[in-house]
């Protein structure tokens, strides 16, 4: 029987699929019956700053509505204040306590300073590790990447000195060198990288002609960028590499596995297709692992690697070149059966 067992973050895990941050987790029945199905970790929903501000005002200005009613009410309220993040430690706390496999806590603030009394609070509620998401939705035009960068960086330093617990940083791509930001937060201490953070995007119905919020589950395509970072960052840092994003099959574990990564985190393919998708692909990762006579996770790691690799130009531009130089990229859609066909088939 093959040996799944890898290392994550500073943690020893039992396979190499990780559940993501989601509302999936906030159900204590959903967190056993994942473990169950045999997850190796689970990160809990995250922690928004930004929500906790909103409720806050939203608070405030309800109370602030019926204040000096009259002069014999100065409020029909009594005098309450919110509790911050109170509520999402409590249930960080229930978490813990319903599963045995390593918990993560996921955090995502405005401030340094609650960057730092939020990781401290969320540490203490027994969590293994805390994943920070950094990512910048920019509105200003006269913002400096290297500022934000710089940010980011501030901002892991201080965390790492506050709390104990291994501190994962979940990225977006979007940055001018992610290699360089990734090699520069591996050097501060970060103990892992989840690649990438999937953005909210807003959509437009035309009909109605306003925007609305559809909730974008990732397809089966898009783990391309996961997979090209983690061949390109395979020996080069010191931290984890974690592929986030489009994975939903064994055979999508096996190829971040061959490109570099030490595991996988999984969300829309349980959204998809079921808690019982964990099971199918352990299976089918199991059963790759035995056809091709590998008996541990580190037997094939990496050997898909830019490290490993003997054509040099597998993860450069030179390589999109040479596929369109290709012949059958010129084949096309036909319109009529559904099937590939060579333009040039009939001038002969």
């Amino acid at each position: 029987m093959a040996d799944l067992r890898t290392r994550y973050c500073g943690l020893t895990l039992k396979n190499p699929i990780v559940v993501g941050a989601s509302n999936l987790v906030t159900d204590l029945d959903n967190l056993v019956k994942l473990e169950k199905a045999g997850a190796a970790a689970i990160v809990y929903k995250s922690l928004f700053e930004e929500q906790i501000q909103l409720e806050s005002l939203d608070m405030e200005q309800t109370h602030e509505k019926y204040s000096n009613w009259d002069a014999e009410h100065e409020s029909f309220f009594p005098k309450l204040k919110h509790g911050g993040p109170s509520e999402h430690l409590l249930k960080l706390r229930q978490a813990r306590n319903a599963i045995s496999i390593p918990l993560i806590g996921s955090l995502n603030c405005v401030y340094e300073d609650t960057w730092v009394e939020y990781a401290q609070k969320m540490a203490a509620t027994g969590i293994d590790a805390l994943e920070l998401n950094f990512y910048a939705s920019e509105l200003d035009f006269d913002a400096d990447g290297a500022a934000i960068v710089q940010k980011q960086l501030d901002t892991l330093q201080a965390v790492k000195h506050a709390i104990r617990i291994p501190v994962i940083v979940k990225l977006s791509p979007f940055y001018t060198n992610t290699l360089s930001v990734i090699s520069k937060m591996d050097k501060l201490g970060a103990s892992g990288f989840v690649l990438f953070n999937r953005l909210f995007q807003p959509d437009i119905d035309i009909e109605k002609e306003g925007h609305h919020f559809p909730y974008n589950f990732s397809s089966e395509n898009d783990n391309r960028l996961a997979l090209r970072f983690a061949g390109l960052l395979y020996s080069k840092i010191d931290a984890t590499i974690i592929s986030n994003t489009g994975i939903f099959t064994g055979a999508d574990v096996v190829k971040m596995l061959l490109a570099g990564a030490d595991a996988v985190q999984v969300v829309s393919a349980i959204y998809k297709r079921g808690i019982s998708q964990i099971e199918t692909m352990l299976d089918d990762l199991e059963k790759w692992m035995d056809r091709k006579g590998y008996v541990s996770i580190n037997d094939f790691k990496g050997a898909l690697s830019k490290e490993n690799m003997i054509d040099p130009f597998a993860y450069k531009r030179a390589q999109y070149v040479d596929i369109l130089m290709r012949s059958e990229v010129f084949m096309q859609y036909h319109p009529k059966h559904g099937e590939l066909h060579d333009p040039n088939e009939h001038l002969e």
